[in-house]
């Protein structure tokens, strides 16, 4: 199984730091609002490349953090007039429930940057001692120059970004050593949460957080850390530079990044009025048809968001689904049990699309080749498969099927319909578990709506539905 390395920029032969083992780290998102689409592209990504690793018997710790506390956490908390601890754990909730409509696997574990401060004050003392990091005026700062391989994740040499990129550099450059320092505690400000430390009742900087927890959860040398590419440089830069300096040893084996995500051909922002939140996408499809359009690319590919390309997932997925549904249906209808010596030579010939599939999967991650080796097995159970057929036979192909379509972490089992009758007595009920505000019924209510492939729409007219 070959994968590309950000670090040396070529596809490599993947050996576990154990045998049999692979310990991996992504970095989660900031929680203070819901997820948008970006945001979903490393998770879809990388929780199908932990689904392929334990598809080939590997023993799979991932971990996947939440940053809790953070400037954009404080402003949207003081805007509310509420604790940040009260916007992050609604958001990590939100988060969660995007993250099972998109059918990703809850990670071995999601540490919270809040709760692992005791870590961070242990590491950046350890910095300290060693001579990679001082304190300024209650403010600790890491001594990049110090660390004599910084740059080797993104490729940049310092002097280059000490010149020509005042852009990239940190504030408060009049009180550090050196303009490329980076923080590792800050003191706190008005309002914001704080945390005791030697050095000032502060809070850590961002990219102490994720190798605090990396190294908590994984220990020192890990397998794969993953992210967007827009991490590599500084975060993953200063992860590495923060990491090796505390702990003497290689950090991570393997850098794994995916691409940006834009949306009609521009970059999502917030000023183009482009920016959709996966929550919003849910309204218009069923979240499984946005995972399959996300592995349609390679993930280190760009990928363009578009209501034609979300289509022609919509109809790809249905295609796969309806030749599952199919298969199921001859399956529970078939008249012979045992396959004939036609069908078990049929079977057999199955092997050339799981050879084909893994293939793909096993050169980094080849997510798009894969989905085009299912649509030929589809294409083979569909013109193989029929009535006169056996039960063996259909339910042999439609496992195969199953088996693959998990690994993309795509559900091809067809939701149950629901009567016309059944969804608005639901919407009858939910409106009135809202007017009781008893909203934790009214939201199970929508998820299981949801699930059902039911879509609620509330308008100024009242509540709307459709079938995504």
């Amino acid at each position: 199984m070959k994968l590309y390395n950000t670090m040396t920029k070529r596809k490599e032969e993947f050996v576990p730091v154990e045998e049999g083992k692979v310990k991996m780290y992504v970095c989660g998102p900031t929680v203070y609002n819901f997820i948008h689409i970006g945001n979903a592209r490393p998770m879809i990504v990388f929780d199908t490349v932990r689904r392929y690793f334990e598809y080939k018997g590997y023993d799979v710790n991932f971990v996947s953090n939440f940053t809790d506390v953070d400037d954009k956490i404080i402003k949207k908390a003081n805007e509310e007039g509420v604790t940040a601890d009260e916007i992050s754990s609604r958001f990590i909730a939100e988060c969660k429930k995007d993250m099972e409509g998109m059918n990703i696997k809850p990670a071995t574990t999601h540490p919270l940057a809040t709760q692992e401060i005791d870590g961070m004050l242990s590491m950046i003392g350890t910095l300290i001692e060693k001579g990679y990091a001082y304190e300024k005026n209650g403010t600790v700062y890491f001594r990049t120059r110090r660390f004599e391989e910084y740059g080797k994740l993104s490729h940049k040499n310092l002097d280059d970004l000490r010149s020509g990129n005042r852009a990239l550099l940190v504030s408060g450059e009049d009180e550090k050593e050196d303009p490329l320092d980076f923080v590792l505690w800050k003191p706190k400000k008005e309002g914001e949460p704080a945390w005791e430390s030697p050095w000032s009742d502060g809070r850590p900087g961002w990219h102490i957080e994720c190798s605090v927890m990396s190294k908590k959860y994984l220990g020192e040398q890990i397998d794969i850390h993953a992210g967007g590419e827009d991490l590599v440089f500084p975060h993953h830069e200063n992860e590495i530079a923060q990491s090796e300096a505390c702990n003497g040893k290689e950090f991570a084996k393997y850098w794994m990044h995916n691409a940006f995500l834009n949306i009609d051909n521009h970059k999502m922002s917030k000023s183009l009025g482009n920016f959709r939140t996966v929550r919003e996408i849910s309204e218009q499809y069923d979240l499984q048809v946005l995972r399959f359009f996300m592995l349609s690319a390679h993930y280190r590919s760009p990928l363009n968001f578009s209501a034609e390309l979300m289509e022609a997932s919509k109809n790809g997925l249905e295609r796969i689904v309806n030749a599952a549904d199919n298969l199921k249906y001859l399956t529970e209808h078939a008249k012979e049990e045992g396959a004939t010596e036609a069908e078990k030579e049929s079977l057999a010939k199955t092997a050339e699309f799981v050879t084909a599939y893994e293939a793909a999967m096993d050169d980094d991650f080849n997510t798009a080749d894969a989905i085009a080796a299912v649509f030929d097995l589809v294409k083979f159970a569909n013109t193989t498969a029929n009535a006169e057929g056996s039960k063996e036979y259909a339910k042999a192909l439609y496992d195969l099927i199953v088996k693959l379509t998990d690994v993309l972490g795509l559900i091809v089992e067809k939701k149950e319909e629901i009567l016309d009758e059944e969804i608005e007595a639901l919407i009858a009920e939910r409106q009135a578990a809202r007017k009781e505000k008893n909203f934790a019924r009214a939201d199970e209510i929508r998820d299981e709506l949801a699930a059902k492939g039911i879509v609620l729409l509330d308008t100024r007219e009242g509540v709307k539905w459709k079938k995504a």
